[in-house]
């Protein structure tokens, strides 16, 4: 009796979840990510992305995989004591032996709705009949017999199956309805290697939600690879089809080509509301933050033109670019810095810049060029610097000793203008107006 009060509880509120215009985003950093080679994240490290991924309002965290060491044990049990706010899942086996270990782990956690277990099986024909060699019926029965194994320790049950992108459809549905009602609260569709692209990926989603009758007693949940660079393009496509969880990792970490970025997710869908018309939850101005820790606790670090985190979002060389960020920011950005936590617009001095961007960029450090001092300057830039981007204080001071050398009596070298007479040393640039400190030319 209780144990049906209890279901009928936990479908009452799976019920108004989907019910609501949200759509709940998963993080897997610290279990997929943590699969990139190379990267081993202690439970120090762990605790505290758990704890950044709380504040920045992700709705749960897949802590590790319990079964697979001591460490792991250890990581899970701390993460679901004192990262507070998100549900906590680990992930295992459809293994009773698996499922043990992670009741252990999670042997202190007192709340029951801030628990979960994920049992993943293959279910594509290579992963039945190469890696687990069971039939279709086989695999259905451990699906079945797992997920009420678990039910014994959690009441928040995910059935996983691995490689659903590349399973029979009709198998699929199969599985997920028997999954539903041997009392899985989320069911998962992961695209384990990738190869889905967004309008079969829709297709997939909208084939569950049309034919798994029991579909609104459990969750919704995605997983895509970024095998071709598709992870954000599918999930995007899933949450327009209505899924009610998507996961990935910060920084887009994880196997081969790493798992869907959560921080362009975010980003898509605060910039188009009008076309998802969900929110998720999650403070893009801590995008930056995570992105930054995750990066130094990893090893790994994104890409300077990775989008919405990456170093060079906000750096600019080019004239025209630079020219109208100077005007209106939004010239040439779909989202400002300080909307994802990074720092503000940087202008460097390149090849490719114009004489607005040099001007005020030597103003900034308290030099004032005359026009035509500044011409001489992009001249210099476009010809012959001594290096291919001038970004920091000391840069540009090197750039004007360049342009403007103080021996005026040593010879250019070969290929570059003659420097001014000493007749000529009013040529050099001026101090711009005093602001509270002495600037030196």
């Amino acid at each position: 009796m209780l144990s049906r009060m209890l279901r009928q509880l936990e479908r009452t509120v799976i019920w108004h979840r989907k019910r609501g215009q949200h759509v709940f985003l998963s993080d897997t950093t610290l279990r997929d990510g943590e699969q990139m080679p190379g990267i081993r994240l202690d439970p120090d490290a762990k605790v505290a992305v758990a704890k950044a991924l709380a504040e920045a309002g992700i709705h749960s965290i897949d802590a590790g995989s319990p079964a697979a060491s001591a460490e792991e044990i250890e990581a899970v049990r701390r993460i679901a004591r004192e990262a507070r706010g998100p549900v906590i899942t680990a992930h295992c086996r459809t293994l009773p032996s698996d499922i043990d270990r992670v009741a252990e782990a999670f042997g202190e956690a007192r709340r029951p709705y801030k628990k979960a277990i994920t049992l993943f099986i293959g279910v594509s024909p290579i992963h039945r009949e190469r890696k687990h060699r069971k039939s279709k019926a086989e695999i259905l029965r451990i699906t079945v017999d797992a997920i009420q194994y678990a039910k014994r320790h959690f009441r928040l049950v995910t059935f996983g199956p691995e490689d659903a992108g590349r399973a029979e459809p009709e198998y699929l549905h199969e599985l997920y309805r028997e999954a539903i009602d041997a009392g899985a609260t989320t069911i998962g569709f992961a695209d384990t290697v990738g190869i889905l692209t967004p309008e079969k990926a829709a297709d997939r989603i909208k084939g569950i939600l049309d034919s798994v009758p029991n579909i609104n007693y459990a969750l919704l949940a995605v997983h895509f690879h970024n095998d071709l660079g598709l992870g954000t393009a599918n999930a995007l496509a899933c949450i327009a089809e209505g899924v009610d969880i998507v996961q990935g990792t910060i920084n887009g970490i994880g196997e081969r080509a790493g798992n869907t970025p959560l921080e362009e997710v975010v980003m898509a869908l605060k910039l188009h509301p009008d076309q998802y018309r969900v929110a998720c939850g999650v403070d893009p101005q801590k995008l930056r933050q995570l992105s930054r820790l995750v990066a130094r606790l990893t090893g790994f670090t994104p890409p300077a033109n990775k989008p919405v985190v990456g170093d060079g979002l906000f750096v600019t060389e080019s004239g025209v670019h630079q020219d109208g960020l100077l005007k209106d920011p939004a010239s040439y950005l779909p989202f400002l810095p300080e909307e994802v936590g990074a720092e503000p617009i940087h202008l460097v001095l390149g090849k490719h810049s114009g004489r607005r961007a040099v001007h005020h960029r030597m103003e900034q450090i308290g030099l004032l060029l005359s026009d035509e001092q500044v011409q001489r300057v992009v001249e210099h830039l476009k010809r012959c610097p001594a290096r291919s981007v001038y970004a920091s204080e000391d840069d540009l001071r090197s750039l004007v000793s360049e342009v403007f050398p103080a021996d005026l009596s040593q010879e250019s070298p070969p290929g570059k203008p003659a420097p001014a007479s000493s007749e000529a040393r009013d040529d050099l640039p001026g101090s711009a107006p005093p602001d509270g400190v002495e600037h030196s030319s």
